[in-house]
């Protein structure tokens, strides 16, 4: 089992390699890619050092599958290169992900759309992952009607460069920024790029990724999506409008039987999920859960996960393990 990580070196990258190890994947042999001003150096992977190659030596290789992790824009020029290699190729950018052609994938949810003809699949965005692992079992039971989201996003979401500029900010000392605002003691209402309709971007891979995942144009989602100065994970308020009504002991223990789903929800004793519990762990846990007073049918929750592991990393090594499960790598 060939395996290579395309932006092994990079934040996502290198808890890619982790999680494989931790999941004990049966890799083979570990194929990492980089850019070329990290060919030759070397990342660690189970105790031992593997060099750093470029995507066109790693096609080379003939990988059985190539998790990548590196921009947009290297998907878009290399995934095709690789599939047409016969290499499986998860995507974790946002390249692929609304391309009618492609599945997006959360193996919890989804995987059964799976084929062996798949070369190109797209892993969804952190924040879409872990909210549709809640509103799945849901949806089965009561039929969703519309969800209304706000996230809480950790830095890590954004990369290396955001984490310094928090910490830089911490300890006063002047560095990159990758916010067009200070991050420390501050909210910033805006993840990625504004569209036409006052829109984030982040906002609108929330509304269009979750109704693709779930197969169903009648669950409306509106979102709005906060920076916040956190490591460890994303947060998010759920307010979840269903066709039929619910008891609420049901719906927790839809939830705790739910696969990957942890149910976290005890406000007596000040328990519920915060980002620092669910930091290093694969489980998306939830809490707050409560009925809605203001509207019939209408359901307040809490989700949390690390947004690098199962919102990137781990949803894509589970991705890979269900392929190799039916021996299509």
């Amino acid at each position: 089992m060939k395996v290579a990580v395309v932006g092994a070196t990079g934040l996502v990258g290198s808890k890619m390699l982790q999680v494989l190890a931790e999941r004990n994947f049966p890799v083979t042999e570990l194929i990492p890619v980089a850019s070329e001003k990290s060919v030759g150096k070397e990342v660690t992977f189970k105790g031992k050092q593997f060099k750093v190659v470029n995507a066109d030596t790693a096609i080379s290789m003939k990988p059985n599958v190539a998790i990548f992790s590196a921009g947009g824009g290297t998907s878009l020029e290399w995934a095709p290169k690789f599939a047409a290699a016969g290499i499986t190729v998860i995507d974790n950018s946002s390249a692929w992900r609304m391309d009618p052609t492609k599945k997006l994938v959360v193996p919890e949810v989804n995987a059964h759309a799976l084929t062996p003809e798949d070369k190109i699949i797209a892993n969804p965005n952190c924040s879409t992952i872990q909210m549709v692992l809640v509103l799945e079992p849901l949806h089965k039971k009561y039929g969703i009607q519309r969800v209304v989201v706000s996230t809480y996003q950790s830095v890590t979401g954004t990369g290396v460069k955001a984490v310094d500029q928090l910490m830089n900010e911490r300890k006063g000392v002047e560095g990159p920024k990758a916010y067009a605002h200070e991050i420390d003691l501050n909210v910033i209402p805006q993840i990625d790029v504004f569209l036409d309709n006052g829109y984030t971007k982040e906002e609108m891979k929330m509304v269009k990724e979750t109704v693709k995942i779930m197969g169903d144009e009648n669950v409306k989602v509106t979102a709005t999506t906060v920076r916040i100065p956190v490591m460890g994970g994303h947060s998010e308020s759920v307010n979840i409008q269903f066709a039929k009504d619910f008891d609420l002991a049901e719906v927790r223990s839809l939830l705790a039987a739910a696969p990957g789903l942890v149910v976290t929800d005890d406000p007596a004793n000040a328990v519920y999920p915060m980002p620092k519990d669910a930091h290093d762990k694969d489980e998306v846990f939830v809490g707050r859960i409560r009925r809605d007073e203001s509207q019939a049918n209408t359901l307040n929750l809490w989700i949390v996960a690390d947004n690098l592991r199962k919102g990137a990393a781990t949803n894509a090594v589970q991705i890979a393990e269900y392929l190799n499960e039916k021996n299509w790598l």
